[in-house]
């Protein structure tokens, strides 16, 4: 079997890569695991290496891509395969498996300026090396028993081999959904409450939740995108913003838009979702969110946090804490779960519930 047990390897978002190892560190540090980050600035990527590798390996069985932030995959790697022939990428691969079958495989590349034209290599790479696997009964597909296999390219002719337990890691390659924008779709933004969407809740959940006959607030909503969305999947919908909605929207009877102040809106009962995407200090809308919670104007809310351009780690532990103490002191049972998902920019969706 390929060693790959000697370190952590996650993708991130370029330019995070020192809040993604923040994090990591002090989730390890959690678990009792010690060890140090390896990042370089605007790759996409980062490795964690703990000083124990029985601990790393230990703590890995336990470990879920939700318990990290800002983290888009993980796989737990080995040392990088490097110098591989371009004519002949596949031999060394294929000989540094040992024989261990996977159920899948995953070739990816951090999203960087640098290693963006390697998406195409990826793409290219797959259905041969999984014709490969196969013939040599290295590859088992759909089968959840066994792990995933992860190759990730940081050059032409390097790549990191690893692994992950199946429902472990981003269930997409290098954890980017296949969405498309609609033409209709007043805004791109609504492209981050699809994914948020889909992050957050099952397929089971999406079809009891996001149905005819719920009631949603969408809170700073021009020109709609978040709006649109929740539309789309049936609900009706209290658009709260000063500006103008889209035209379609604002004739649609599926749609009350209220040209009123987000932070000071109250529903006149209570609704199943609270949306918000306002560009505001993240603790702000933390606050507001927290407050809707607790006085029980909404069950559910999904809502982004825009973080500053340092101490980014700081603003969303902060803004966690002030969600969580609220709800606490309200007595309110509650879940919450923050991730910088791939249509995100600089900032964090975050979905609370009651329970």
């Amino acid at each position: 079997m390929m060693d790959t047990n000697r370190q952590l390897l996650l993708l991130t978002r370029a330019g995070y890569e020192g809040d993604c190892a923040a994090q990591v560190q002090a989730v390890a540090a959690e678990a009792g695991v010690h060890g140090f980050c390896k990042a370089k600035a605007d790759t996409g990527y980062l490795t964690f290496i703990a000083h124990d590798a029985q601990a790393l390996a230990e703590w890995f069985e336990t470990l879920d891509l939700d318990d990290l932030i800002f983290a888009r995959q993980l796989c737990l790697a080995g040392e990088p395969l490097a110098d591989l022939p371009p004519d002949n990428r596949l031999g060394p691969i294929l000989a540094a498996l040992d024989g261990q079958v996977f159920g899948g495989v995953f070739v990816e590349t951090p999203d960087a300026e640098a290693t963006r034209p390697l998406m195409r290599l990826a793409r290219q790479f797959t259905k041969p090396l999984e014709q490969s696997m196969r013939k040599r009964g290295l590859l088992e597909p759909g089968n959840r028993e066994r792990p995933r296999l992860h190759l990730t390219f940081t050059d032409s002719t390097t790549v990191i081999p690893g692994w992950s337990h199946p429902g472990q890691a981003a269930p997409r390659p290098m954890g980017i959904p296949r969405l498309k924008l609609s033409k209709h779709a007043p805004s791109r933004s609504a492209l981050k409450l699809e994914e948020a969407l889909i992050t957050f809740l099952s397929p089971d959940e999406r079809q009891e939740l996001l149905r005819a006959g719920l009631e949603a607030v969408d809170l700073g909503a021009a020109p709609g995108g978040w709006t649109w969305q929740l539309v789309r999947d049936g609900l009706m919908v209290t658009a709260v913003d000063n500006g103008p909605m889209a035209e379609e929207l604002a004739a649609s009877h599926q749609v009350e838009h209220r040209r009123e102040d987000g932070f000071t809106f109250r529903p006149e009962r209570p609704v199943e979702w609270l949306v918000c995407d306002m560009v505001e200090k993240p603790v702000r809308v933390a606050a507001l969110m927290a407050d809707w919670m607790a006085r029980g104007d909404c069950r559910r809310a999904i809502f982004n946090l825009k973080l500053p351009m340092k101490k980014r780690q700081q603003a969303v532990t902060a803004c966690r804490e002030l969600i969580e103490g609220r709800l606490i002191e309200a007595e309110v049972p509650f879940e919450l779960a923050i991730r910088q998902l791939y249509h995100d920019r600089d900032e964090v969706t975050a979905y609370l519930r009651r329970v």
